[in-house]
Formats: structure tokens, C-alpha cells, sequence
């Protein structure tokens, strides 16, 4: 799998909650292309949680609407909006968990609409919850006033395990 640019991420006054480098109130996640699949794997804080050592429910499905906005920016090269997210919560997750590994990939598309299903695991490999999001995606000449120029994948091949010990870099 390859890493993909954030296509925001040198303008100026950026700070999207999901995936800003620089937002440190955010939960700041980067990107992965496998195949049909966007990867993303974060880590867990005390931050985030609802309650003791448990992500919040918010967040989880922050960090599912994200992923899924993320293969519309690479798979359409273009932007939208969620206009449904139907989310399952199945088990908590744990903020004291080393990571969780997010995956999501296009189910459908009519005309602008597409359905983009993903999931969030923990570490053990547990499914902890999963969601269908529909997007109302923008053409392209929206997306470009929207700072949106292309997301593409760059450097070198990486495992999942590379992805999961970089997140002890950042």
C-alpha cells in the first residue's frame, strides 16, 4: 500500500478535525491506497474518550465519515458531503489500544450519490464498528474552488506493519 497526499495540506487556515496535520485538538489522520481499499491506522488517547480507557462513540464515527470522505477524494479525485452515515457500534474500544485500523472502499455510484462502506477493528483484529455512508459528491470545477487539486499516492510501497510503527513517529 502507498501513502496518499492530503491535498489541504499546505493551505492556509486548514485545520479539518478529521485529517489536519496541524489541528491538535483534531484526531489528525493519514492515509493509505490498497488496492480498492483507503487504509487509514490511528492511535487510541485518553482525549478522546466517553468514558474510562473507551473511545467515544463520536469519534469512532468521526474517524469511519472521514475514511469514507477520503475515498471519494481518491478514488473520484474530486470532494462532497455525507449525506447519510448509518453507523453499528459492535464493541468499545479501548484509548490505552496501540491502534485501530480503519478500511473503506466503494460499494455504488448513481450519478453523484455514492455508498462507501468502512470499518474500524482494534488491534486484535476485532471488528468494533462499521458503517455505510452515502456521499453527495461535488463535480470537479466545485472541488477545484474548494482548493481540492488531485490525491494521489506517494513514496515508496509500505506494509500495514510499516503504517502501524509509524505512528510512534508522529
Amino acid at each position: 500500500m502507498k501513502r496518499l497526499t492530503n491535498p489541504w495540506a499546505d493551505v492556509e487556515g486548514y485545520y479539518c478535525f478529521g485529517c489536519a496535520p496541524n489541528n491538535n485538538q483534531g484526531v489528525k489522520m493519514e492515509f493509505y491506497e490498497d488496492g480498492d481499499q483507503i487504509v487509514s491506522v490511528w492511535q487510541p488517547q485518553a482525549a478522546f474518550q466517553g468514558w474510562l480507557n473507551t473511545l467515544h462513540g463520536g469519534i469512532h464515527s468521526v474517524l469511519l465519515d472521514e475514511i469514507c470522505a477520503w475515498v471519494v477524494l481518491r478514488k473520484l479525485q474530486t470532494t462532497g458531503v455525507t449525506s447519510r452515515m448509518e453507523t453499528r457500534f459492535k464493541k468499545p474500544v479501548s484509548t490505552e489500544d496501540n491502534y485501530v485500523i480503519l478500511r473503506a472502499h466503494l460499494v455504488s455510484q448513481k450519478r453523484n450519490l455514492v455508498e462507501i462502506k468502512a470499518t474500524l477493528q482494534n488491534a486484535q483484529g476485532e471488528i468494533c464498528s462499521e458503517t455505510t455512508c452515502q456521499y453527495f459528491t461535488f463535480p470537479k470545477e466545485k472541488a477545484s474552488e474548494m482548493f481540492f487539486r488531485e490525491c494521489s499516492p506517494v513514496g515508496p510501497e509500505v506494509s500495514l506493519e510499516d503504517a502501524i510503527n509509524s505512528l510512534s513517529q508522529r
